[in-house]
């Protein structure tokens, strides 16, 4: 077969029911065509270090593996370690805790035998509109991002796993989201300078890799083409104007920003002839090998193709050894833990603690879209677990507490005596790719502004914790204190429990 296979990403996602059972014909295929890695989603930690290691068997050249561990390898694989988003950790100001969680993405990620991490994100947090970003993005300040990222990098690669700085030249000032269509960003060269900061403290820091976003950017290119697409900006800008000599990774190509009426072959074509080297999550790797067959030696030429394989190489063989990662200390894990509670905040209100007995609202926005948000258990169980009776307010609670199977442990409170039970709303509002918006559904507005109603009515103290960005208080009642847990992972649950119960 081709050797230009060896610049595919096909992706595996886990089975909740079956596993990675169903993939066996898929990566037989992927294999045989010899792609030179994969993206691997979900799984338990176990599980997935067994495939990774039947894959490396079973492949002729060394692997790249990579996977979104933007809060750790506990956002992908259960049994490892969930942090808080970057936006948390951004917000500490903490070297340290950044530090922390690198070394523990690394390590957890590598055990796995998972050796490229798609993080850092290098985007800034500068439209509140942005439907995509948000909590992802280390800030707003360009130099503060840059100082983040670079130090994010350091760590990740002296652990032995390829980092990636996300996305080139920027994904913070859209309003639309490139899973679902192209984004168009009209800010002008001199704006969009303050976005590269970032990117520029990531190449002086070494960093192995650079994804790229699938935006169009009218004055660094005025043809239109998404960046990905552009040999302006990832040849002429990320290459020739920056000096940047490492891997550059195309977003996925299953996403609408990059697609056209061409396909996934033509997509494929056209980002090896902008200058990408890698092509990440083909849905069709066959497809996508023709598209790079074609622009061989017409659009992309055989010197530049040869040289994105070199690189390829390189990296590959520089992560080739996950088993020697270091061990995870037990010390960093609690300390991880501490971390996350650290970035629990008070947004508004007075001191806030629960005692006794409360009554848990659950408003989730988050349901919805391919695949399930992560199950709201872990607050009510903490909680729990430190001595507060936790009733479920209503039926609807009840449901999303028991969604994740078992006998139902939550007595519900609905038309029972809890008039003088304070209620507890969990309002969960994570950025996720289907939703095309940043803020609350309307629905979710208008229950948890018809919980605050009710507890004004029955003079009850209520109280909304956030597991959303901080910005997003400003659409809640703003006569009830809010806590900001900034995401929704399991992690960000058990934090938020602790503060409510005085344990920050």
């Amino acid at each position: 077969m081709s050797d230009l296979a060896q610049l595919l990403l096909p992706a595996l996602r886990w089975d909740a029911t079956r596993g990675f059972e169903p993939l066996a014909a898929r990566i037989e295929s992927a294999l045989a065509l010899g792609v030179g890695g994969f993206i691997v989603f979900g799984g338990e930690r176990d599980a997935v270090a067994r495939l990774t290691a039947q894959l490396r068997t079973a492949s002729r050249h060394p692997l790249l593996i990579g996977s979104d561990v933007e809060r750790g390898a506990g956002q992908q694989f259960a049994g490892c370690t969930g942090l808080p988003p970057l936006a948390a950790l951004g917000s500490l100001g903490d070297d340290a805790s950044l530090a922390l969680a690198a070394r523990l993405t690394a390590r957890e990620s590598l055990a796995a035998g998972v050796n490229w991490g798609y993080t850092p994100v290098a985007d800034l947090d500068v439209e509140p509109d942005n439907p995509i970003v948000g909590t992802r993005s280390l800030g707003s300040d360009p130099d503060a991002v840059a100082a983040g990222v670079a130090a994010f990098v350091d760590v990740l690669q002296a652990e032995g796993m390829l980092a990636c700085a996300k996305h080139f030249p920027g994904h913070g000032r859209t309003v639309r989201d490139s899973h679902a269509e192209l984004p168009v960003v009209t800010a002008s060269r001199v704006e969009l300078e303050r976005d590269l900061v970032p990117f520029r403290a990531a190449i002086d820091a070494g960093v192995a890799s650079i994804m790229t976003a699938h935006v169009a950017f009218p004055a660094l290119d005025p043809s239109g083409a998404p960046a990905t697409c552009s040999r302006p900006i990832i040849h002429g800008l990320l290459r020739e104007t920056l000096g940047f000599d490492g891997l550059i990774v195309t977003d996925a190509l299953i996403m609408a920003g990059v697609r056209d009426e061409g396909g996934e072959g033509h997509a494929a074509g056209r980002a090896v002839a902008a200058g990408c080297d890698l092509l990440l999550y083909p849905n069709d790797p066959a497809a996508a090998l023709h598209g790079l067959e074609v622009a061989a030696g017409r659009t992309a030429p055989r010197a530049q193709l040869d040289a994105s394989l070199a690189r390829r190489d390189y990296w590959a063989r520089w992560a080739s050894h996950p088993d020697l990662a270091r061990p995870v200390a037990p010390a960093d894990v609690a300390d991880a833990a501490a971390v996350a509670r650290r970035c629990v905040h008070r947004l508004r209100g007075g001191h806030v603690a629960v005692a006794g007995r409360v009554a848990l609202a659950v408003v989730d926005d988050d349901l919805g879209g391919p695949y399930p948000p992560p199950s709201r258990r872990a607050f009510a169980e903490s909680l729990g677990a430190g001595g507060v009776e936790v009733v479920a307010h209503d039926e609807a609670t009840a449901a999303l507490l028991d969604s994740r199977g078992g006998a139902r442990p939550f007595e519900t409170g609905a038309g029972g005596d809890l008039h003088s039970t304070p209620i507890v709303i969990a309002l969960f509002g994570d950025i996720r790719a289907w939703k095309g918006r940043p803020g609350y559904s309307p629905a979710a507005r208008e229950r948890v502004a018809a919980l605050a109603r009710q507890a004004r009515q029955s003079a009850r103290d209520a109280i909304i914790v956030q597991f959303s960005h901080p910005r997003l208080a400003a659409e809640l009642p703003r006569d009830l204190p809010v806590l900001c847990a900034w995401g929704g992972e399991a992690v960000m649950q058990r934090a938020a429990a602790a503060v409510l119960l005085g344990r920050d």
